[in-house]
């Protein structure tokens, strides 16, 4: 008995003051590998938004001196006397070799060109809202600067990457909105009125889910017309992969509402809100890898986002071939992106499930 009481007295104290909000974080905050993954995010998130003012160009401009152009070196030191001086790179050379045929690039070290901060450039509106001109880094005229080198077209691929990162990082986030929104929906639409209501949503959920997403994804996108605008493009993307994911969510809110469905509506919301609170965050956070990586499929494969917008599966639509990886391996970059993003998603998703397990 004196062991309980002490027990009993000392939850109070470890508890006091505390809400379910402040517990989780709490809990959050202990997993290093989540805390880590939530930085990512956040650098991410903030890079895609800023993408304009970081990028060094027009993300569509194109040179036919730079096909498939390595990446430029950015040098620190003088060669001549080694001393340390402001940062700068060299023009390209652009030639092709007598024996094999293949274009070839050299530095031209007639002249350097150095990097400039927060100089001027092409207008460009964040968030396609705040007009701006100022870029973080760019170098004079005369020169062309490729940080990650260039595509087929001579596009920069640096300024591609950061303005693809805003369709690929902002599909994911509309989409898993418009699940939780539909299926939180439908979910209580069956739950509360049962009977033939519930018993042909569960039905045609159970159809959903026994579909296949990919090949769903691809017939669904396939069937857009290819004259259709980018925008309305992107919008459709958006929703049907969005309609798709929604059944299990639908499933679980179902049986939250089932177990208050004899009280009145008031109680309904006042219980089934904070219940499925934590639920609804985890499965927002685990859903947005698999978004993610829908869109980069269709991208892909040609069905999904299409130009003048682009995104990581745009990009990589250059990269299908054997010989990228031999010869133009830099292609590769925006894969690089997707994996370390989808990854970041998952370990946050993770962190965030186990902080907002009661159990746990």
């Amino acid at each position: 008995m004196a062991a309980e009481s002490a027990i009993v007295a000392e939850a109070p104290q470890t508890l006091t003051g505390r809400t379910v909000g402040q517990l989780i974080w709490r809990r959050f905050r202990r997993n290093k590998l989540a805390r880590t993954a939530g930085i990512v995010i956040a650098i991410l998130l903030v890079t895609a938004v800023l993408a304009p003012f970081l990028s060094t160009m027009n993300y569509s401009e194109q040179s036919s001196k730079h096909l498939f152009a390595p990446p430029q070196r950015i040098y620190f030191r003088d060669h001549d006397s080694g001393r340390l001086t402001r940062p700068y790179v060299y023009n390209l050379l652009k030639a092709r070799d007598r024996e094999t045929l293949r274009i070839t690039y050299t530095e031209d070290r007639e002249q350097r060109f150095p990097i400039l901060f927060f100089r001027r450039g092409e207008p460009y509106r964040i968030l396609w809202i705040i007009p701006g001109s100022v870029r973080l880094m760019s170098v004079g005229e005369g020169a062309r600067w490729n940080f990650w080198g260039t595509d087929s077209l001579g596009r920069d691929l640096y300024s591609r990457v950061l303005r693809g990162s805003q369709v690929s990082l902002s599909v994911p986030f509309v989409g898993t909105f418009l699940t939780i929104l539909i299926g939180s929906v439908m979910g209580m639409i069956s739950g509360y009125f049962a009977g033939r209501v519930d018993h042909y949503i569960q039905r045609f959920i159970e159809v959903l889910i026994a579909l296949p997403s990919l090949p769903l994804w691809l017939a669904l996108a396939a069937a857009m017309p290819l004259s259709m605008p980018s925008g309305y493009r992107y919008l459709l993307i958006v929703v049907i992969l969005s309609i798709i994911d929604w059944g299990g969510l639908a499933r679980v809110v179902r049986g939250k509402v089932l177990q208050y469905r004899g009280g009145l509506g008031r109680i309904i919301f006042r219980h089934l809100v904070p219940g499925t609170l934590s639920h609804l965050i985890v499965v927002s956070s685990l859903s947005i890898p698999g978004v993610i990586l829908g869109e980069s499929a269709l991208s892909f494969l040609g069905v999904g986002i299409t130009p003048p917008l682009t995104s990581w599966g745009v990009l990589l639509q250059d990269a299908q071939k054997i010989e990228v990886l031999i010869q133009h391996r830099w292609l590769v970059l925006p894969g690089i992106f997707i994996v370390v993003t989808v990854l970041a998603f998952n370990f946050f998703g993770d962190g965030v499930r186990d902080a907002a397990d009661p159990y746990s």
